[in-house]
């Protein structure tokens, strides 16, 4: 990072991230905002291109050259609705699973829950960004985000909701995504602005609803509640406990490296 130059932070554009930006230009003046896909922002921080982003948890959780910087996060602790698994087939029959490139959390996440609860390992395919389901045949497809909270036309054997599933098998809530900076970045204060402009964003959920409603297609009341009843936005106790299950699991099945400790890293944010 230039030492002259402002610092860079990444956010993700969707719905579920307005409150942890809230205000937040306002008081990081001299930090510039970019805004772009979880994984491209994972990238990003890992090249140096970003000093502070909102990552998938499944970048730090295998990676200790990062640091959680607060404990605003995107959570859940039941439903989601942003982030689903449609199905065409009965879940025990999938056999090819198109993943949405957006999320690396989420690619994580479902294949840990087939894999656990049914023995299912998919052949995955990518659906490319601006994809729609009508445009990959496989038997099943996921999809995060805005557009993952849009019923589509198209008729489903099964719909998977996977916070509800997370829920359900564990007992516990999930963390999609953290704010992360490699361990040697000086930030001069922008901890304490991330978690005021969550803590502020919480309190202006209603017009953070109104603001976002129409751009999205839905209304200000289906805004609202998918904002208040869907997300949580603090990185507790139940959340660390989930985010050490999701690691221990990911390490299981391949996804991350053995050895990283997951309360030596995450549990900095407390």
């Amino acid at each position: 990072m230039d030492a002259c130059g402002p610092i860079k932070i990444g956010a993700v554009n969707y719905l579920n991230t307005k409150p942890l930006v809230y205000g937040l230009e306002e008081l990081a003046p001299t930090a510039t905002l970019l805004y772009d896909l979880p994984s491209r922002l994972a990238d990003a921080l890992a090249d140096a291109t970003l000093d502070v982003a909102l990552i998938p948890s499944i970048e730090l959780l295998g990676d200790s050259r990062y640091r959680v910087v607060s404990d605003a996060c995107i959570g859940c602790q039941g439903p989601v609705l942003s982030v689903k698994l449609f199905s065409r087939t009965p879940i025990d029959q999938i056999r090819t699973l198109a993943l949405d490139e957006g999320s690396r959390t989420s690619i994580a996440l479902i294949q840990i829950l087939l894999d656990q609860q049914f023995n299912v390992r998919p052949e995955l395919t990518p659906l490319p960004i601006g994809a729609v389901l009508e445009d990959v045949a496989s038997d099943a497809v996921l999809l995060i985000g805005d557009r993952a909270i849009h019923s589509p036309a198209e008729s489903f054997q099964a719909v998977w909701d996977l916070g509800d599933q997370w829920r359900r098998w564990t007992g516990l809530p999930f963390v999609f995504a953290l704010w992360c900076a490699r361990q040697e970045t000086p930030l001069d204060g922008i901890e304490l602005a991330l978690t005021t402009a969550r803590d502020n964003g919480v309190a202006h959920l209603a017009d953070i609803a109104e603001a976002e409603s129409s751009a999205l297609g839905l209304t200000q009341p289906q805004c609202l509640d998918y904002l208040s009843n869907n997300l949580s936005f603090h990185l507790g106790s139940k959340e660390q406990q989930g985010l050490d299950l999701f690691y221990s699991l990911s390490q299981k099945l391949g996804f991350l490296t053995p050895g990283q400790n997951l309360t030596t890293s995450a549990g900095k944010a407390h």
